[in-house]
């Protein structure tokens, strides 16, 4: 099987780190999203939404979207479980892993989109032709950031980690927020929120973080 991957994008990376807590591999192709590699005629060939991550299994099934693709993974090979492990358990992952898309992912995603020059007229992901970016989608994107690092910090204040007390595909999806909210849209979380602050060393340190 083949990975189309970014490593400038924080959806490619969830599926990395989570194939590395599964000691999956495979062979992986570099997109480079700001040149627009993933709108190429030879890649819309492969998946014409012209998003990434997209996995290409050996039978020439095509899989995107990355909790899709990290499913996959969880299907064919179940230990560790990353997605729950009873029926209560696997409701309070997808929830959570839920709550870090929209909260976190989608508030860093409107502030980089909307104020990086290289998307201007990219304002949304994939092969939908021009979409300008909304400037005034920046202030937003940061108070939705802002509240979804106070929010996670009450929440770890009772908890080890996003989705309990097990490490899960909610806490890859939380730390890709926090990263990508931190750099790429240059909003970071505060000193002040020092249950986040533990939580985000933890589970930086696990080897599988550097995927």
């Amino acid at each position: 099987m083949k990975l189309y991957d970014s490593k400038l994008a924080p959806n490619p990376r969830r599926v990395r780190i989570f194939m590395a807590e599964k000691g999956i591999s495979c062979d992986q192709v570099q997109i480079d999203i700001v040149k627009g590699e993933n709108l190429t005629a030879e890649f819309l060939a492969i998946n014409p939404r012209g998003v990434l991550p997209t996995l290409v299994l050996d039978n020439g099934t095509v899989l995107d979207e990355s909790v899709a693709i990290c499913r996959y993974f969880e299907e064919i090979q179940p230990e560790p479980p990353m997605m729950g492990s009873d029926p209560i358990s696997k409701a309070q992952v997808e929830a959570r892993q839920r709550h870090m898309e929209l909260d976190g992912l989608t508030g860093a995603a409107e502030v980089f989109r909307n104020s990086f020059p290289g998307f201007a007229d990219r304002g949304l992901p994939g092969n939908i032709g021009t979409t300008p970016a909304i400037p005034a989608l920046v202030e937003r994107g940061k108070a939705r950031l802002t509240n979804f690092y106070t929010n996670l910090n009450v929440y770890l204040k009772t908890n080890e980690f996003v989705a309990g007390e097990n490490f899960s595909i909610a806490d890859i999806t939380a730390l890709c927020a926090v990263d990508f909210g931190a750099g790429a849209a240059r909003v970071p979380f505060e000193e002040k929120h020092t249950e986040l602050q533990r939580w985000h060393a933890t589970v930086s340190s696990r080897p599988s973080s550097q995927a």
